[in-house]
């Protein structure tokens, strides 16, 4: 049984391209967001560029066969974010400052996504170096993001300022299981089968919030236990609705999904807020749309072609929710 869940992960790993170059959405959000020189603009965020955005873009030139395009994200990426000093990339590159790099941490789902997307092309191209540059990147991961700590193994956010003398903050979103699954199918190292069962089981030991399910930011404390990080609003949010995208991905039957399905059927589908606090009655004014409807379509087995629809008026992090969804809906 363990060695047929692995070969079909294994070849997961090897999975054709999922769609055609020529997609609408796909044009559309090349159009949109991505530049010439290969930076992906944050629209929503001041035009600002990120790792994260570097990284859904050459995973989904991946997943449309659009090799041109993904090596202009690539060297942007490379050229503009890359830390020589730890292998990863700085998270966030801000055109408008007199010094673009201001802040030298790392996002580690931008470094897993980049690694990711390498090891996607690197298969399906057939390109080595590709597949060299993604094997580089896991190991300074394992070396600089994934720590064991509270009896568990799990991937700080960056490299600085999320330890401290009796805690940890950690966040669920940047837990992309399906590269996790993908990088161990090829390097068969044991500390990422460790890492997807510790942080699912961390998710699943939640005992707090009405869903038990985690917040955009939570706390793990010494002792195993976990909370609400402080430092944010204790809220399912823009950054905890990838959860659920991330575990079904390969596990649509995983029983943390039965949890996020609790905290969107209570409403309609047009009426479901943008999010909730996980303790009391408070949640968003107004309804979720674009990507986020698109998250709670897939999660709550509701998807459709309209869905994942990218309109002339969404923003960068919205059409990203999107296209992430139905790559998830198709098991790239």
């Amino acid at each position: 049984m363990l060695f047929t869940k692995w070969l079909v992960i294994f070849m997961a790993a090897l999975v054709l391209p999922v769609h055609a170059a020529s997609d609408t959405d796909w044009l559309r959000y090349k159009q949109r967001f991505i530049q010439a020189d290969g930076r992906v603009v944050d629209t929503g965020n001041q035009n600002i560029s990120h790792s994260e955005g570097q990284g859904f873009g050459m995973l989904f030139a991946v997943a449309f066969d659009d090799p041109q395009t993904f090596e202009q994200l690539w060297k942007w990426t490379q050229a503009t974010l890359h830390d020589e000093a730890t292998g990863l990339f700085y998270w966030k590159y801000n055109p408008n400052a007199a010094t673009p790099i201001e802040d030298k941490n790392n996002a580690s789902d931008g470094d897993v996504l980049i690694a990711w997307a390498l090891l996607k092309a690197g298969q399906q191209w057939d390109q080595r170096h590709y597949l060299q540059a993604s094997d580089k990147i896991l190991r300074a991961l394992l070396k600089h993001n994934i720590v064991d700590f509270a009896g568990k193994k799990v991937m700080l956010p960056g490299s600085h300022g999320f330890t401290f003398a009796s805690s940890m903050t950690l966040n669920p979103s940047y837990f992309i299981y399906p590269a996790w699954q993908d990088f161990f199918a090829r390097t068969r190292l044991y500390d990422l089968q460790t890492l997807i069962d510790d942080t699912q089981q961390l998710m699943l030991d939640i005992d707090w919030g009405k869903r038990k399910i985690a917040t955009d930011w939570i706390t793990l404390y010494a002792d195993g236990t976990t909370s609400p990080a402080t430092q944010w609003p204790a809220r399912a949010s823009y950054d905890a609705i990838r959860v659920p995208v991330y575990i079904a991905w390969r596990n649509p039957d995983h029983p943390i999904l039965a949890r996020w399905q609790a905290l969107f059927s209570p409403y309609n589908r047009l009426t479901t807020p943008a999010w909730e606090m996980v303790s009391g009655n408070q949640k968003a004014d107004y309804p979720m749309s674009g990507g986020l409807l698109a998250v709670r379509d897939f999660t709550m087995g509701e998807l459709s072609p309209s869905s994942t629809h990218i309109s002339r008026y969404e923003d960068y992090y919205s059409a990203s929710l999107k296209m992430l969804v139905k790559l998830a809906d198709t098991g790239f």
